[in-house]
């Protein structure tokens, strides 16, 4: 079975399916416009986020049997039109799930205390420790959307720092630590929401003028889920307006955005999509590829 690795994969799991009697190529740059021309060589492929596999792809790759996306969710892939013809979609969701989780309680430790304010008057040479009042994260109330394997490693981790875990999420009927209630319920009662859900037609756009209408007023967001969930355009208003305190953010809905105004606020966080990106992570993503890609050899 031949193989093309799109995106950066760890080498350990790129040798170890070759051990393992794959041929496997790497082409980590390949663009949108070479895809066409290179992948209907190959059996399967491996991306990540950057590479898209969309209908008019698959369209003109007739020995394709398998894409494997190393990461969690399936958003940059027309997965449904891949299974129509034959192709198996497989993707690794719980091998990062530890490196985002542990990014989204940072973030909210860094709302918590203003650390990312704090920092900056420092390095601007300022003593200014009387500004920087913050609160404790323990008892507070954190509102999970989402408690699938991202949010309840978030759920472990907040009920470890004392506070109360609720979740909204229609496809799970319980979780340890956690108490499921509605979305206009875990709206209104949390300090803290963080998203933990994959982005589909029915998520886009979910959090939008009605449901931050229903927050508390000086509730913190926190998004390491995608971009697009949270209307952007709703968020800064509600966060120049004061109705939300603060935000993280590591995702967007354009990456990189293409308005950077809400990067920009002052009373906002965010990184460039880098929940996933710890060496541990990496390489559990990589042996979960290569793990997947051999069973799938040898059917």
């Amino acid at each position: 079975m031949k193989i093309l690795i799109c995106d950066k994969t760890e080498m350990d799991a790129i040798e170890k399916m070759r051990a393992a009697g794959l041929t496997v190529d790497t082409n980590f740059e390949v663009t949108p416009e070479e895809l066409p021309n290179v992948l209907p060589a190959y059996d399967g492929c491996v991306v990540r986020g950057r590479t898209q596999v969309r209908q008019p792809l698959i369209d003109v790759c007739p020995n394709l049997k398998v894409i494997v996306r190393g990461g969690v969710g399936l958003d940059n892939i027309d997965a449904d039109y891949a299974r129509s013809k034959g192709i198996t979609v497989m993707n690794t969701p719980k091998a990062a799930s530890a490196s985002v989780a542990e990014l989204a309680v940072g973030f909210m430790f860094m709302l918590a205390r203003s650390l990312y304010k704090a920092s900056a008057t420092m390095k601007a040479e300022k003593w200014e420790k009387k500004a920087f009042e913050g609160s404790e994260l323990g008892g507070k109330t954190l509102g999970l959307i989402g408690i699938g394997n991202i949010g309840k490693e978030v759920a472990r981790r907040a009920n470890a720092l004392g506070m109360t875990v609720l979740a909204y999420d229609p496809y799970v009927k319980g979780a340890d630590g956690v108490t499921l209630v509605e979305l206009d319920e875990l709206l209104a009662k949390s300090d803290y929401i963080s998203l933990h859900l994959p982005k589909t037609k029915e998520t886009t756009g979910m959090i939008g003028k009605a449901q931050f209408e229903k927050m508390k007023t000086g509730v913190r967001i926190v998004n390491c889920a995608r971009g697009g969930i949270v209307d952007e355009a709703v968020l800064h208003e509600a966060l120049t307006s004061g109705k939300v305190a603060a935000a993280a953010l590591d995702v967007f809905a354009s990456e990189p955005p293409t308005d950077w105004k809400l990067a920009k606020l002052d009373n906002v966080i965010c990184a460039p999509h880098i929940g996933a990106a710890t060496r541990e992570g990496q390489g559990r993503v990589g042996a979960e590829v290569a793990e997947k890609l051999i069973e799938f050899a040898k059917k």
